[in-house]
């Protein structure tokens, strides 16, 4: 499935709410209007962005905020069914993702098709997020960390680490620059775009919380989409609840309350 892009208007200046270093609760997005914010997520595999982002995805959807995703793999080597071939498994897990972007108001989806397991942060992988920043001009790009975390083995997949830091070298310089991957103007014709934000996934809590209270069901609903990945797994809702609740206590949000977690960088 490709993308439909458009233009919008300049936004407001925002830079003096992301002081660094100081926790933002983000409760509302009265300061820019729905027509002024465009999100695009990019994510190693499918289902990533559901486990990372998905209730704040339902949530901004629902506010009138378009929302685009790019997958970078084509996940070919999840499961673990040995009876379908990874090209099955490749198909199938595509469409659960596209399954599980309609459950939270995504209907713009782009597939890169790199293979599973063997990313790396390549020219190309910087110049194919390249043109879908310059296709979809973004006001914020959601990603993975870029760094590997000691802490967590999972959480420091190589793919979700050689995603983020494509991600980020496209954001800056590439996609701002028309001299960066010169045949995206020559031949696509497609201009640069400076992206006024990076939001990167904090799962352990950083300078932004989503309250998504009131949006985990359809995250909840978005995950198990997956069917592949999701099916076996009994106790996910279990997990992913105690996972939200510890995000939004990490962000100061009231008791009883689910969050999702960002570290927010100003890329202008």
């Amino acid at each position: 499935m490709g993308i439909s892009f458009d233009s919008r208007p300049n936004y407001p200046d925002r830079r003096a709410e992301f002081t660094r270093g100081v926790p933002r609760l983000l409760l509302d997005m009265t300061d820019v209007t729905p027509e002024q914010t465009r999100v695009l997520v990019v994510t190693a595999h499918p289902d990533d962005v559901d486990y990372g982002v998905a209730g704040s995805i339902a949530r901004w959807t629902a506010e009138g905020i378009e929302v685009a995703y790019c997958i970078v793999t084509d996940g070919d080597a999840g499961g673990s069914d040995p009876s379908i071939t990874r090209a099955e498994m490749a198909a199938q897990r595509r469409e659960e993702q596209l399954k599980a972007a309609s459950v939270v108001g995504v209907r713009q989806v782009e597939f890169l098709g790199y293979p599973d397991g063997r990313l790396t942060v390549s020219l190309e992988l910087r110049r194919d997020i390249s043109r879908v920043i310059r296709q979809f001009r973004p006001t914020r790009v959601i990603t993975q960390n870029p760094i590997r975390d000691l802490r967590s083995m999972y959480g420091s997949h190589p793919d979700h680490t050689a995603t983020g830091e494509a991600t980020f070298c496209a954001v800056y310089p590439d996609a701002r620059n028309e001299f960066a991957h010169p045949e995206l103007v020559a031949a696509e014709g497609l201009a640069p775009h400076t992206v006024s934000e990076i939001w990167m996934l904090a799962p352990g809590g950083g300078d932004v919380t989503v309250d998504i209270t009131d949006t985990f069901d359809r995250k909840m609903a978005a995950l198990w989409a997956h069917v592949s990945q999701t099916a076996h797994l009994t106790d996910l809702e279990d997990r992913m609840r105690a996972w939200a609740t510890a995000q939004a206590a990490a962000g100061n949000l009231p008791a009883g309350r689910l969050g999702e977690s960002f570290v927010v960088l100003d890329t202008r």
